[in-house]
């Protein structure tokens, strides 16, 4: 009785916050809090091939923080790139005791996004503020906010309103002299995001060319094939997630003309930090998509077919970063999701600065340098399951693993 009770407070609290209705979501009672899953990421089967959905989850602990800071236990800019040995190391990468941020990046960071948040500018000045990144906005040319098909979408607070907060912050987090291109669909329909993709990969390399994250996905489908020819523009490395539901992975992200972005969960010990495999991460082997000549080198796991994730990063809510939103009226909060790895490691691919051509350019760099240098540049997890288990090596929870510096990216 006082688990529903409690929920039932939570529920109106949420339903306050986040101004959309409480049917539309999932709660899910976790050790210390709650996860709540928004509408915009509960997955459908009838969507498969027609429409996409979000991959992000909000978590709110039993003790509501005060949300008009970050939540004292959620990643920064700071303890981030310390976890993935962006910058130089801190012990055990504490949140309050590490201070220095990535720098670098060129080019543009290119977000893919369905309906409008208004607020996205102003949440992305307060974001750089308080995590002292370098100022990124309209006015100074780091931030461009495009309507794809020239009018602005109607707005969706809470739920891609809220995704667009996450992409936006999250990629100048880890490429901060990127510009923030991003670009929002007139609907979640897949035709409409496939169009925005299109308008996205000119912005992106008139600016110099970069990356284009893609935080959304559905189903497989038996025509994705056909789909793939929208990320194929010379001068972008493309990136989606690969969704939150365990195996299987979803489409963009099964696409061999993407980088496959999987989950993990931070593990803090006194001195030093690792990571596990999050059971949330989407992965395993395509029902559609042939095996990809770049994964060649760890054909003796994913067969005949394309694997998923390539590589990976903090995913998990209960672990995951603070995100500033003001459209849905969270302020400050923390979130999870695989919604946040591809924007991360889209960022942190932009800043390596290997200005790799193609996606499958990046992709065959990344697998041959992996397999030589593997244990100097990547983190692997081998505890953890999505229903595939870690294990040495790739593995369809984490892929290569979770990226050490920038060096092989």
């Amino acid at each position: 009785m006082r688990d529903i009770l409690r929920l039932a407070g939570l529920a109106l609290l949420i339903s306050a916050s986040l101004a959309i209705s409480v049917q539309s979501q999932q709660i899910q009672i976790v050790p210390g809090g709650y996860i709540l899953t928004p509408r915009s990421s509960v997955a459908r089967p009838e969507d498969a091939g027609l429409r996409a959905h979000t991959n992000l989850h909000i978590f709110m602990p039993h003790e509501n923080p005060d949300s008009s800071a970050p939540p004292p236990f959620a990643e920064t800019p700071a303890s981030l790139a310390c976890i993935y040995e962006l910058v130089p190391q801190v012990p055990g990468c504490p949140i309050k005791g590490t201070s220095q941020i990535p720098t670098g990046g060129f080019g543009a960071v290119g977000i893919v996004d369905a309906y409008d948040n208004p607020d996205a500018e102003q949440d992305l000045i307060t974001y750089s503020t308080q995590f002292n990144l370098p100022s990124c906005s309209k006015a100074n040319g780091c931030f461009y906010q495009v309507f794809a098909n020239g009018v602005r979408p109607p707005n969706d607070p809470g739920n891609w309103s809220l995704e667009e907060a996450l992409d936006i912050e999250m990629a100048h987090a880890m490429a901060p002299n990127a510009k923030i291109i991003l670009v929002e669909a007139a609907s979640n329909n897949n035709s409409d995001l496939y169009f925005a993709e299109t308008v996205a990969a000119r912005l992106v390399n008139e600016a110099g060319g970069g990356t284009i994250s893609n935080s959304w996905s559905g189903s497989e489908y038996s025509t994705e094939a056909d789909d793939d020819v929208n990320f194929q523009a010379q001068g972008i490395v493309y990136f989606a997630s690969t969704g939150d539901s365990g195996a299987p992975a979803g489409y963009p992200a099964m696409s061999p003309y993407l980088v496959a972005a999987g989950g993990t969960t931070i593990i803090r010990g006194t001195n030093k930090v690792s990571e596990n495999g999050w059971n949330g991460s989407g992965g395993g082997p395509s029902v559609y998509e042939p095996r990809p000549a770049y994964q060649n080198v760890v054909q003796s796991i994913v067969g005949t077919q394309r694997g998923t994730p390539d590589f990976s990063a903090d995913a998990n809510p209960i672990t995951g970063p603070a995100i500033y939103d003001l459209d849905g009226n969270l302020n400050w909060f923390q979130i999870g999701g695989t919604s946040v790895s591809s924007p991360l490691l889209a960022g942190l691919v932009n800043t390596a600065g290997h200005h790799a051509p193609t996606t499958k350019s990046e992709l065959t760099g990344l697998y041959n340098y992996a397999a030589a240098h593997y244990t100097q540049v990547w983190r692997d997890e081998t505890q953890g399951s999505n229903g595939y288990q870690c294990k040495v090596g790739y593995d369809f929870v984490t892929g290569i693993g979770s990226p050490l510096t920038y060096t092989g990216k």
